[in-house]
Formats: C-alpha cells, structure tokens, sequence
C-alpha cells in the first residue's frame, strides 16, 4: 500500500476529491472551486489526513441538515434516463466483488449471498422489525421447553425445475451443515440439534434429532434452547435429489461442483455470471408467491467509483452508496432517484492475527485502539452518517447499551504508556522495538472509501505512537484468502447484516475464530447468552460479555453506519430493511407503464 493518499489507486483519489464536490450548483460553484484548491494544494504537499480532515470541515460549514430515515420519493420522474426506459422487462442493480459460490451455505463473501438470495427462499425469514416470518414454511410450533421445533411446509412447493421441495431436503441440507467437510459461513452447532455432534465425528451415520413426519412436516429435537435455532434450521433449502445425488460424508466437491449450477425456489432463476460484469437471472414461474412482475433481473458488477456514473445514466436502476452528504445530494439533483435511509445491522472492523506474538499481549491491543482517531475516520467517511462503534452490535440492537463499556477515547499518551509497560520501547528512529524486532504491522485492505481514509489517518496516527504500519491493498477475495493463510498482521473488514447479536460476536468464539482469538470467560458468556430465548435474560449477558471484550479485545471496532440506497423512479417496489436488504423486496418490484 502506497505511503499516501497520492500514490494511492484511483479510488483513493477519487474519494478523496469528492469528500468535497457535493454541492456543485450555480450559486456555490466559486466556493466548490476555492475547496478544490485548496484540497489539492494539500495533497501536492503530500498531507493526505491533513487534506481529508480539511475536505470534511470545510463539507459541514455549508452542509444542510441530514437526510431523515427513510423513503424520500423522487422530485422529478420526467428526468429517468433514457437508457433505462429502453428496458422494457429488465431490472438492473449493483453489486460489488460476486466470487461465482452461489451456494446459500458454501458462498466466501457477502456479495455471493447477495446473489443466493435471489435464487433461494428461507424456510423462516424476518420482517422489516426482524420478526420472524413464514416464508416456504407454512408454520412451526415450539415445545414448552423450547427444545422441539416442528416445520410444515406450504402445500404444493416446487423448485426452479419443477421438482417437489420435501421435508427430507430440509434433513438432507441439516445433516450437510453438520459434515466433518463444511467449513462454510454458516455455524449449525448452536442449534444444538441431537445427534448432530456425532454425526460430525463419524460415532453416528444419520442425526438422530432429524425425524421426517412426512413430505410436508420435519420434526427437529435439540438439547437446549437457543436463541438462533429457528433462525439457522429456518434456512434456505437444498434439493436433495439434486445437491445429495453423489454426496458422501466427508466429501463435499459434489456440492461444491454445482456453485456454479445453482437450483433453488427463490423469485428468480439463475441464468448465467461473466466475471466482473455481470450475473443473469429471469422471473421463476414456480416462486409460491407468484411469478416476479418483471421478468428479468441482473446484477451488474460496479464500484464505487462508477456506481453513481452507471445510476446517473440509467444502466442501473438500482445501487447502493455511502452515507454521506456528497453522495445523498448528487442523488437529489438527479431528480429521478427514490433515495432510502436506514441505520444498518453491521458494524466495520480492524482483525488481529493472534499468531503474531506481538498482537497476543492485550496491552498492544488496547493500545492500536487508543491510538488510532476513529472519530476522525467516522467523521471524514460518513459527514454525520456514522458512529464510532465501541460495541459488536448496531445502535439500533435491543442488545446495545453504551454504560460502562470502554469507549477508547483517541489518547497518544495512554497508547504510549501501554506499549511501554508491554515493553516496546521506541528506537533511534522512533520505532518500537523489543527484543530486537521492530514493532511493524501489516493492514490489509480493500478499495473502498473506508479504506482511502483509514490507511492515511492510521498511518500518521500509529507513527506519532511508535508503530509502523505497512498496509497493502488487495481485491476483496485476495484479501481473505490471505487473512486465512495468516499471511497479515491487521486486517481490514466489515461484517455482514446481524440478524441476532448471537452474529456479532460468533467469530470471537474459540473453536471458530479464524483469527485465534481464545478466551474461555467470553465463550461462556456467548453460550449463555444464546441459551436462552428470553431476552430480558439475554441483555445482561450480551452487557457483561462487551465488558469483557473490551479488555481483551479480539479487534477494533470501526463504525457503525448508516445505509444508502437509490432506485430510479421508472421502478416501484424497492423496499430495503436492515433485515432483508434488496433481495427482500425483490418480488414485488414493477415498472411503471
């Protein structure tokens, strides 16, 4: 990764100006003109933070009030593209970074679900309150000991093909998850489910709490409670006679063969994917809800530098921005945008490698975290849009409560005292050292508008502290196949939507950290906490188990975000939630005649 924002790719440049070319109209083109200069004076001298932080005061002086959650309807329908008025039964969205895993349970990255999505149906899904809904599950009913759970699935069901969907294709996809050889994104063991463990490790030959009624009905017995079983046995369903033909325990390459080959019973059949460009699909005429209204959709791959390019000129319909003043006001003189505003479920985050000696001592830790201005970054990033997150959940969790967790206020001085009690002592050029190696760090990356601002503010702020870091900037998939070899020292990351708090804190449990973050107090306060369904019961726990977190912390926590989103006005329908994103809304979207 280059040494600053110069030298950084074309987004980084790209973002960076445009933290301040948000309010090009008539009357204020002189005062944008005096704030490029004076950018760009700034990052000739090769002051990026300095150039950043400038763009962002200077952004708020004449910003107008922040956009309210929600809906804001289009000005002017009349100003829709005349590109996209050409497609007459074709609906086009962004995506970022699809890898081509269209497997609901074996996809490596939030984009390929994304595109799961599409295909496939849950059993149970979440309303926009994140209230759990029937979706192919006609209903389920709940033993007074909250341990037996029994699944009926509507009447008549059929996948993309035609093919009956079965009670047994919803134990054929538990027992799958359950495999010796799943290493996907989905973690099955806190269901609990009977018999699943010795499944696992091959003492059983079937799952003895899997007990098909009929074609329609699944009797699940578990052997406790957990707050995400209905969530994780109410998934996306796999054809057994399709996924399950040439399975074998322990062998998964039959599954993983048809990634590319996707069948499912979701609004849309999956046609084709050209890498980098574009994914394919057309209406499924066996949706149980009906066939889509319109009869094509594709996801069109984009960026954020030529997302709003493609939008403004009608070849998408329908993307996903950054939260930020810039970005919402380009999309208000557009005229033709419905623009959506909504506190999202993730949180952004900076991994530890805990195989490096250095990251092991919670010391150091605590003190990359005091050292580094996340306020600034929240600040630069999302203008107003953002949070600094102190806790694993969003603001807008029933789980989230600010009392007695440490906020890691920026602070030099208390970051320079930790690493001086951990015995990093800083050298002749400034640099800590200890035991004759230097304390230097690598922060993996990818492009994005995060990133551009967190590599030049961490870079400044880590050196004033005696840490030299050395980021390095990858695609997305390059970077987690390198987060996995442990190929890193840091890592930069945001999580995916969190249904649950459950999601949150998952990857910090020990046996499925990829990191090698180990600390039995918190695994037994996430096995508590998601032993129970009550959640009066469940809030202190989650409480204390921040508390501990924050002491010995397996990350740093980033931000908190807002959502942005914009569909053009010749579409209706388009109702993203924090629980259901796009995909959500997917089947009730028309074009308007």
């Amino acid at each position: 990764m280059p040494v600053s924002l110069l030298d950084s790719p074309p987004a980084a440049h790209y973002s960076a100006i445009n933290f301040v070319t948000f309010n090009q109209r008539a009357d204020k083109g002189q005062w944008v003109s005096r704030i490029k200069n004076k950018i760009n004076k700034l990052l000739q001298k090769r002051l990026a933070p300095l150039a950043i932080a400038c763009a962002v005061g200077l952004a708020f002086s004449a910003q107008a009030e922040l956009l309210t959650e929600g809906i804001t309807p289009a000005a002017d329908a009349s100003q829709v593209p005349a590109a996209a008025k050409l497609r007459k039964d074709t609906v086009v969205a962004g995506i970022l970074e699809p890898q081509g895993n269209f497997n609901p349970y074996l996809f490596t990255n939030g984009w390929d679900e994304n595109v799961t999505d599409v295909i496939f149906t849950r059993l149970i899904g979440l309303d926009s309150q994140g209230k759990p809904v029937a979706r192919l599950a006609e209903s389920w009913q709940i033993s007074p000991d909250n341990r037996v759970y029994t699944l009926k699935l509507r009447p008549n069901l059929v996948y993309s093909d035609g093919s009956p969907i079965k009670a047994e294709d919803i134990a054929f996809t538990l027992t799958l998850l359950h495999d010796p050889a799943y290493d996907g994104d989905t973690d099955i063991a806190p269901a609990h489910i009977q018999g699943g463990a010795e499944y696992k490790n091959g003492t059983a030959p079937s799952i003895s709490g899997l007990k098909v009624v009929d074609d329609r009905t699944i009797q699940i017995t578990t052997t406790q409670p957990g707050a995400t079983t209905l969530q994780l046995i109410g998934g996306p369903v796999l054809s057994k006679a399709y996924y399950g033909k040439d399975y074998q325990r322990g062998k998964l390459e039959s599954v993983r063969a048809l990634n590319g080959k996707p069948l499912g019973n979701g609004p849309y059949i999956y046609d084709k994917y050209v890498p980098g460009q574009e994914i394919r699909f057309h209406a499924n005429p066996n949706f149980y809800l009906g066939v889509p209204p319109v009869a094509r959709f594709i996801y069109r791959v984009t960026n954020p530098a030529t997302n709003f390019q493609l939008f403004q000129t009608g070849e998408t319909d329908y993307d996903a921005f950054t939260a930020k003043p810039d970005d919402i006001e380009q999309l208000k003189l557009l005229g033709f945008a419905n623009i959506n505003l909504y506190s999202s479920s993730d949180y952004s985050r900076i991994d530890f490698n805990f195989k490096r000696p250095a990251l092991q001592d919670a010391r150091v830790r605590q003190a990359l975290i005091y050292g580094l201005d996340r306020q600034k970054l929240i600040t630069v990033v999302y203008q107003g849009y953002g949070t600094v997150a102190n806790q694993p959940i969003s603001p807008v969790s029933w789980a989230y409560d600010p009392q007695g967790i440490n906020p890691y206020a920026y602070d030099v001085n208390k970051a320079k005292q930790l690493l001086d009690q951990a015995g990093w002592k800083p050298g002749a050029d400034g640099i800590r050292q200890k035991d004759g190696k230097k304390l230097e760090l690598t922060l993996l990356v990818t492009k994005k508008l995060l990133n551009d601002a967190l590599v030049p503010i961490a870079k400044d702020n880590y050196r004033q502290i005696g840490v030299l870091l050395k980021p390095q900037v990858l695609d997305f998939n390059a970077l987690l196949a390198q987060r996995k070899a442990g190929n890193y020292d840091l890592a930069s990351l945001s999580t995916s939507s969190l249904n649950d708090p459950h999601d949150g804190v998952r990857d910090y449990i020990s046996q499925v950290s990829e990191t090698g973050y180990n600390n039995p107090q918190v695994d037994k306060l996430i096995g508590q906490a998601n032993a129970t369904l009550d959640i009066e019961q469940r809030k202190p726990l989650y409480h204390q188990l921040y508390q501990v977190l924050a002491e010995d912390p397996p990350v740093i926590l980033l931000g908190n975000r807002k959502i942005l989103s914009a569909s053009s006005a010749r579409v209706t329908g388009f109702k993203p939630d924090v629980y259901n994103g796009l995909t959500g809304s997917l089947p009730d979207v028309k074009l308007v005649q």
